[in-house]
Order: structure tokens, then sequence, then C-alpha cells
């Protein structure tokens, strides 16, 4: 059997055991494979060639792939200012037993007054300053 085609059906083994088991490790090694395969149809160079011709396609899968992981952005984290909480406005509800609450959007949060914000009563519209673990902190519009 020729050596381009043992390169390319060890190629297409290996993006097929990829679909088997996922995880992209595979794929970049079986692209490189039959790229081996099909330069060895386009000429024929000795082994040492053949072998670092594979490695350079290996190492830029491995670049390409490296790249790729890092441009992916990283997921927006929950109760944060940045998934913007920040500046909406709520009303302020009857206090529970851990302290006021504010009704924002379909949903009750726990809050904090600053300390020199007097007592505000039920129903006072409030909009949010900051954001302290899921506490919210508020202050009256």
């Amino acid at each position: 059997m020729d050596a381009a085609l043992i390169w390319i059906l060890a190629g297409l083994v290996l993006l097929g055991a990829e679909l088997l088991l996922p995880g992209v490790f595979l794929l970049w090694i079986g692209i490189a494979a039959i790229g081996t395969g099909l330069m060895l149809f386009a000429a024929a160079p000795p082994f040492w060639a053949t072998v670092t011709v594979f490695i350079a396609l290996l190492a830029a899968g491995i670049a390409v792939a490296l790249r790729l992981r890092r441009s992916e952005h990283p997921r927006p984290r929950v109760n944060t200012p940045d998934a913007g909480i920040v500046g909406r406005f709520g009303v302020l509800i009857e206090p529970g037993q851990a302290g006021p609450r504010v009704r924002l959007g379909d949903s009750d949060w726990t809050a904090r007054l600053p300390k020199d914000v007097a007592a505000t009563p039920a129903g006072t519209r409030v909009r949010v300053e900051g954001v302290d673990g899921t506490t919210l902190i508020v202050r009256p519009d």
C-alpha cells in the first residue's frame, strides 16, 4: 500500500475517533496526517522530510486551536454590575427578617440602604447603586 494512502487513512480513522471521543485533540492530528498524505501524493520526499511536514502541520493545528480557545468570551457572571443590575429601578417592599427587600423586575432581592438615608417606607421607588454578593445596595430615587 502506498505511504500516502496510509497517512490519509490514518487521518480519517483519527477524525472518526474524534466523533466517537469528542475533545478536539484527535482532530488536529487527523488533519495533519491527511495533509501529510496529500503532500506525499504530490512529491516523494525522504522519511525525515515526511515526519517534519507532519510535525509542522500538527504544530500549526495546535496553534490554531489555542488561538480559537483564547478568543472565546468568558461567560458573564450572575449578580455582578456587568449583568446590568446596577442603575435599574425597583420598588422597596415590606421588609423581611433579613431587612429591607426590593422588587426588581419579577424577583425580590435583599437590599441595603445607605446609613445616611432615613427610614424609607414600603412602596418607595429605589435605584440600585451596587451589588454586594446577592444583596443590592439601593438609594431612594
